[in-house]
């Protein structure tokens, strides 16, 4: 069978993507991407293999738009202010696209060789916006799984609706990631 006219690898993913953050992540089937597409479901194998393949290309796609998001937002920033743009965009990519963001966490294959890449660009990205902080390398680690585990808790508190209070949630994430950098900052003092 040849592909449909018009639906390219790009497309597909794409209607995927946009599928994931309208319905949720686990709404993303081949049947409901066939019908977004007005294609019939066999016609998406000529593009990915299966939903195992979707899932690893969206796991990509997530990575790959998370990476650049951090990476713009950090342009002419470093410091305090570089981390603290890193927190805003990471929170500002789950709120665009929730399921795509959930998407990075279903990778059939996390050491697939280009989602691996992918991961490790972001991890670099990280390590370097914190070089000024006084951290081992060890402890830089360390720091870049607590400043995830801040970003994904803090995205996931509210896309649950969790925050109902009338306060600003931007000016609770920057308290919050301040709090961090201090902690940082702090780490060898007694």
């Amino acid at each position: 069978m040849s592909p449909r006219q018009g639906l390219d690898r790009g497309a597909l993913l794409s209607a995927a993507a946009q599928l994931a953050d309208s319905d949720g992540f686990q709404a993303l089937t081949l049947a409901a991407l066939a019908q977004r597409l007005d294609v019939r479901s066999p016609s998406l194998y000529n593009h990915i293999s299966g939903l195992p393949g979707l899932r690893q290309e969206m796991a990509l796609m997530s990575v790959q738009q998370l990476s650049r998001a951090l990476t713009a937002a950090i342009a002419d920033h470093t410091g305090d202010d570089a981390i603290q743009a890193i927190a805003a965009a990471y929170i500002g990519f789950v709120r665009e696209h929730p399921g795509l963001y959930e998407a990075s966490f279903h990778a059939p294959d996390r050491e697939e060789p280009q989602l691996a890449a992918a991961s490790t660009a972001t991890l670099e990205l990280l390590l370097h916006s914190l070089q000024p902080y006084p951290l081992t390398d060890a402890e830089a680690l360390h720091a870049v799984r607590g400043l995830r585990s801040l970003c994904h808790g803090f995205a996931s508190i509210e896309a649950q609706g969790g925050f109902g209070m009338d306060f600003d949630p931007d000016e609770s994430l920057r308290l919050t990631v301040s709090a961090f950098l201090h902690g940082l900052r702090h780490l060898h003092q007694d």
